[in-house]
Parts: C-alpha cells; sequence; structure tokens
C-alpha cells in the first residue's frame, strides 16, 4: 500500500554491497531480475528487503538522497536517481505518494517504456478515504498512458507491516494479492514477484480493474486510520482449511 514519500538520490548510482538483509539466507529465485525501485519509503522498504532475500539485484531512488543509500545499503544492492533506476531496472517497482507522481514521472522521462512496472500506489485521500482520480479512472492507467511502460496494479491492499511478514500467513493460508495488467509477460514478472514474498498471485482481469483496486484500498486504507492494527487484510478463504 504504496504511501511513501520519495525523491531521487542525486549523482552517479552507487554499488554497496552487504550481506542478506537483516542476516537472513538468500533465497534461491526462479529468475534472478534487476529491480528499480522509485521510492524510499516503508513499501520500498518492505517489498525491497524480501525481493533482496529472494536474490534479486536492486536500485532505489528516494526524495531523501540518505533513506535510499541506507536501503540500499540493507539489500546490498544500488543507490541512484530516478532515472538510473527506472533505467536499471528489468521491472520497475513505484512506491511514491500519488501527490508526488507527476513529478517522479516527468523525471524518468521514457525510461519505463516497454519494462513491466509495479504499481503500489493508492490516490486516496484521508480525510474522506476516497479517490482522487476522476470517476472510472485509474492511476495505474495514468502511469501506463504516462510512461508506456507495461503497468501491473498489484500490492497495493496491505500496509507495508504486511509484506514485512516472512511469509505473510493468515490463518494458515497465504495471503491473497490480486492483480491485473494488459501485458501477459508483465504478468508473469508479477507473479513471481508475489511469490517471492510468500503470496499467492490472484488475477483479476485487465487494468480497467485497477480502479476497483484502488477503491478496494481506500476502504483498506480508512480502517487502518480508524484504529486497526497495521497487518489488518481482506483475503480469500473457502470453506476448506489449508493443507
Amino acid at each position: 500500500m504504496g504511501r511513501g514519500a520519495c525523491r531521487g538520490a542525486r549523482g552517479r548510482s552507487t554499488r554497496l554491497t552487504a550481506g542478506a538483509p537483516d542476516g537472513s539466507p538468500r533465497l534461491p529465485s526462479v529468475a534472478r531480475m534487476r529491480i528499480g525501485i522509485l521510492g524510499a519509503g516503508v513499501m520500498a522498504d518492505a517489498l525491497g528487503t524480501r525481493w533482496a532475500a529472494a536474490g534479486h539485484e536492486l536500485m532505489v531512488a528516494g526524495r531523501t538522497a540518505e533513506k535510499a543509500h541506507a536501503l540500499a545499503q540493507k539489500w546490498g544492492g544500488h543507490a541512484g536517481d530516478f532515472r538510473e533506476a527506472a533505467a536499471f531496472g528489468d521491472v520497475v517497482l513505484i512506491a511514491v505518494l500519488y501527490q508526488g507522481m507527476s513529478a517522479t514521472l516527468a523525471e524518468i522521462g521514457d525510461a519505463l517504456r516497454g519494462k513491466p512496472v509495479i504499481d503500489c500506489n493508492n490516490p486516496v485521500e484521508v480525510d474522506r478515504f476516497t479517490l482522487v482520480t476522476a470517476p472510472g479512472r485509474a492511476m495505474a492507467r495514468d502511469i501506463q498512458d504516462a510512461t508506456g511502460g507495461q503497468v501491473v496494479k498489484a500490492f497495493n491492499l496491505c500496509h507495508a507491516r504486511v509484506w514485512e511478514m516472512a511469509p505473510p500467513l493468515f490463518d494458515g493460508r497465504r495471503l491473497a494479492v490480486p492483480y491485473c495488467t494488459d501485458h501477459p509477460a508483465a504478468a508473469a514478472v508479477a507473479r513471481q514477484l508475489i511469490g517471492d514474498v510468500g503470496g499467492e498471485p490472484v488475477p483479476v482481469g485487465d487494468l480497467r480493474h485497477a480502479h476497483n483496486l484502488e477503491a478496494m484500498a481506500a476502504i483498506v486504507i480508512s480502517l487502518l486510520f480508524g484504529g486497526r492494527d497495521p497487518s489488518t487484510v481482506f483475503n480469500l478463504v473457502d470453506a476448506h482449511p489449508p493443507t
């Protein structure tokens, strides 16, 4: 659930080496990817930490250079500015506040064109907990139109605390992670990254459904602001207990 404010770390990209995050062992991954992460807030931290543990190579950019470099050190990854991180990734996560989205996209230019782009953001104002986008219009669609990237809406329905769970289990069930996209290749990337954090990928259609996921996030955010525990989630369950 992306709500972390971020800005590019200026200057040349830096290679920072370290062990696995938090001393945990590096886990095998079906395919090792280079992941650019735009944003250095709590969502970037939580997802990046899990992906680094899965063996992916990361570059992060944030509006506060010190925060980006700290995350790169934690992950054994790289830090750079927004355009560098966007160009670095085989896939790119956008995790910035919606208020800064236009400036972020302008800064990266065409570096996302043709790439899978994971959008975990929610354009939700927190006075009445409503969407700030035009009726029926999703931020994910705006990102795709602006960048030419292959946008996947995913990871937007939980607080960052949930993605710190390894794995995220509720009543013995893996967390269901809905995602939607127009692009089969990007969908395959999203499925792997969801699996890498221990979630169960749940395809919900093409990018038209991103608006529905963002609206659902408004409900979750209202519950969290109302005092629910940060690990509160909606999950898919059935009558059969997990085996």
